[in-house]
């Protein structure tokens, strides 16, 4: 490994090490070594970036498998119900039945010979006809229905189960990448306190320049500054949660990822959005991105792997990533994809 310029002896040897290091945890043989402290900021960018789709895809899949539980309790619930009615349905025309036979089980034509009233006893052996008739039918139709419910309910179970297996698998593959995150924080965290300063400082030159470039290609000027209504809230919700940390998969209220803040903040404005980046970005509202205003989401990343909050002013506030905390910052200091409106 050649010497970085301008590095005394320990600054390379660190460097050094977190790049066998990240190396190693990435398993890519023939990867060539970070040589720099930029380089190894990259490196750190593309591991955690993984990480973050990762666990993206796994809220995803999880919100899958709550839907279908709860569909798979509905109809439950509905075959429960038809069955309750069935069987009480079933009872009335036994009961009927067996007054019937009580009563004789004269023909209707003789009642109507006896009868004081013909014209009464016919109505009323036509409605009893009618009524038979139609309990049947309802037996019949509810027993037709209860049978589809109970098909679609076997159905939707083995959907569930196919569903919790594919969880279970991206769940060890997520907990594969946090076990690589965590080795390449700790290498990261041996560094001296110099050079974390300049990995700091670092990234936040890189920040300040997209949005610095960003700014002049003019996205702002026709801007709004006003957001809605719900959009100020979701805006002052967010602004609450600045300072707690950023959590693999969480939703509040003490700690977030990045979707997760997003979609709370939105929720406490009144509004329910996916829980997820993608399907923000596949599912709400497309608005320019020189069209933002405060409350609306900007997605990141062509993968859609990221999502902030648009605060106005060329900010946004986000859960970064492991080890950081809700924070604002430079709304262009990513690359973005686009702009959602989750009211409009």
């Amino acid at each position: 490994m050649r010497q970085i310029p301008g590095a005394h002896g320990r600054r390379t040897a660190a460097v050094v090490t977190l790049a066998l290091a990240l190396t190693a945890t990435l398993h890519q043989p023939a990867v060539a070594e970070p040589q720099t402290l930029a380089e190894v900021r990259a490196e750190l960018d593309r591991l955690y970036h993984r990480a973050e789709v990762a666990t993206e895809k796994y809220n995803a899949l999880d919100g899958k498998v709550t839907r279908q539980e709860e569909r798979l309790g509905t109809l439950r619930a509905q075959v429960a119900a038809a069955e309750r009615k069935l069987s009480r349905l079933t009872g009335l025309a036994g009961a009927a039945a067996r007054s019937q036979y009580r009563g004789g089980g004269v023909p209707a034509e003789v009642q109507f010979a006896l009868a004081g009233d013909p014209e009464r006893a016919l109505d009323n052996a036509s409605l009893v006809r009618r009524a038979q008739l139609g309990t049947q039918r309802v037996i019949s139709a509810l027993t037709t229905t209860k049978e589809e419910l109970r098909t679609r309910g076997d159905a939707a179970a083995e959907e569930l189960k196919r569903l919790r297996r594919n969880r279970g698998s991206l769940d060890s593959h997520r907990r594969t990448i946090r076990s690589r995150i965590d080795e390449a924080r700790t290498v990261e965290s041996r560094l001296e306190q110099k050079q974390r300063r300049e990995l700091a400082a670092l990234e936040r030159r890189t920040a300040d320049e997209a949005q610095a470039e960003w700014v002049r290609s003019g996205v702002l000027d026709g801007g709004g500054t006003e957001g809605s209504s719900a959009g100020r809230e979701a805006v002052a919700f967010a602004t609450g949660e600045l300072g707690k940390p950023y959590v693999w998969g969480a939703e509040g209220p003490d700690s977030y990822d990045c979707s997760g803040l997003t979609s709370k903040a939105w929720l406490a404005a009144g509004v329910v959005v996916p829980r997820t980046s993608q399907e923000q970005w596949r599912l709400l509202h497309r608005v320019p991105v020189g069209k933002m205003r405060p409350g609306d989401l900007i997605i990141y990343n062509a993968d859609a792997s990221h999502v902030s909050l648009y605060i106005g002013d060329g900010r946004m506030i986000h859960a970064p990533r492991p080890g950081r905390r809700v924070t604002v910052a430079p709304a262009g200091s990513m690359q973005i994809l686009g702009v959602v409106r989750p009211d409009a």
